[in-house]
């Protein structure tokens, strides 16, 4: 049974799209860019979900992993049954959800549709079984950066795995901006990491057109949906929220925030309130790497970078307590004063272009990747994959009885419940 025909759903007026002709003619140019030069990136072995059945039946619910959509939805790990390929089950109750979020579960799911890349995780299987909607994905058993960061690198991660992480956002992103997107939501918590190797941006929920009429517009004027806790992340045009608006260089800001978050184990801003935060980045307050003392951005051109050129290493410890948080306020479990450590010259540079005051004087997506920061990414194995992973261990299929074997059809289910002791291994928002 297929989600738009779902009889919950049938009160929304929506409005035909014929998305099938769409992705298919406008996705093929991008899909033999990846291969040659990231090996590791594309999509194979237990990434493809593709070939997988649409009955609930022929799943077996593992273990929750986490709950996402204002917490409406469940999401499991769970084992498809003929294959014993593992897997990522969201189930959401559409009873219980309303007008307008079954129109954000719709308009997501179209997108995932839409878009067709290696680096962006979308949800290829998706049917329902009674009032449930599930949406299947690749499992990410590393989870996400956010994650990685609480559990094993509480003090920041190396460049090299820096490195490895951005450069697959990066071919993200410069996916969705030649189709006409902005992604309004890159943070760590949304790049994800398989099993394989793989890199995913996931937050497919924040996306936004930027087409009009079939015209491609210079820039755009709406504010994404639970914004304060992007508020760390968001760039200072699109806060600004003037005539001016913003466009697709919003995300190279946010990227360069993630890369200050990925170094240092914390989010720049965090510990501000909102209010003072959004003072903060309208006045041109500038974060940056902590072997160099903060800046506001008009001294940029004054920025004295790390000379030695060392990677800043593995942080070994390991942090413990709750995976939620509110990203306007500091966690208690990520450190607040990591030590200074010294950076590359080439990490310095990337952080300073990516957080450019003016969007114009920031590179697209396209021209970052040629940076040469990253021309270690080019270099990896899938045995220097996982030495770069260490001590970080994947997700594997857990010993206990399953959560349930298999499921009955039913319109009341354990997503409606509350699940409080459930630590989150990635963003599901």
């Amino acid at each position: 049974m297929s989600f738009l025909d779902c009889s919950c759903i049938s009160h929304a007026q929506v409005q035909p799209m014929d998305i099938e002709e769409r992705y298919e003619d406008t996705s093929h140019q991008f899909l033999s860019c990846d291969g040659s030069e990231y090996t590791l990136q594309g999509p194979a072995g237990g990434d493809d979900i593709t070939g997988l059945s649409a009955e609930p039946a022929h799943y077996q619910l593992l273990s929750e992993l986490g709950r996402g959509f204002h917490n409406l939805s469940l999401v499991s790990m769970a084992r498809h049954i003929p294959t014993g390929q593992l897997v990522a089950v969201k189930q959401t109750n559409l009873d219980e959800c309303t007008e307008e979020e079954l129109l954000q579960l719709m308009n997501e799911i179209l997108l995932s549709r839409l878009f067709r890349h290696s680096n962006l995780l979308t949800s290829r299987l998706v049917f329902s079984s009674c009032c449930q909607l599930w949406v299947l994905t690749p499992l990410m058993a590393y989870g996400s950066a956010d994650t990685l960061l609480r559990t094993y690198f509480p003090d920041g991660m190396s460049e090299s795995l820096i490195a490895y992480l951005l450069y697959g956002v990066l071919k993200a992103l410069e996916y969705l901006h030649q189709m006409g997107y902005v992604h309004r939501g890159v943070k760590a918590s949304h790049i994800l990491l398989s099993g394989e190797g793989r890199v995913y941006l996931s937050g497919l929920h924040s996306v936004y057109s930027m087409m009009r009429e079939g015209k491609r517009m210079r820039a755009v004027f709406d504010m994404p949906h639970h914004s304060p806790a992007l508020l760390p992340w968001l760039s200072p045009e699109l806060l600004r929220q003037d005539l001016h608006g913003y466009g697709v260089k919003s995300d190279i800001y946010s990227l360069g925030i993630v890369a200050c978050e990925l170094v240092s184990g914390r989010v720049p801003f965090q510990d501000m309130p909102p209010t003072q935060m959004l003072l903060q980045k309208l006045r041109g307050s500038h974060c940056c790497l902590l072997d160099v003392a903060p800046f506001p951005l008009g001294e940029l051109g004054g920025l004295k970078v790390s000379r030695s050129g060392v990677d800043s290493g593995i942080g070994e410890s390991v942090a413990t307590g709750s995976l939620t948080h509110s990203a306007t306020a500091p966690p208690a479990d990520r450190p607040q004063s990591p030590g200074p450590k010294n950076h590359s010259a080439t990490l310095h540079n990337l952080v300073q272009l990516c957080l450019q005051q003016q969007p114009e004087r920031r590179p697209s997506a396209s021209e970052l990747l040629t940076h040469a920061f990253f021309k270690q990414v080019k270099r990896h194995t899938r045995d220097s994959f996982l030495s770069l992973m260490y001590p970080a261990v994947p997700l594997t299929s857990p010993e206990d009885p399953p959560v349930s074997s298999p499921p009955a059809p039913s319109c009341h289910s354990p997503a409606s419940t509350t699940t409080d002791a459930t630590e989150a291994v990635w963003d599901f928002s």
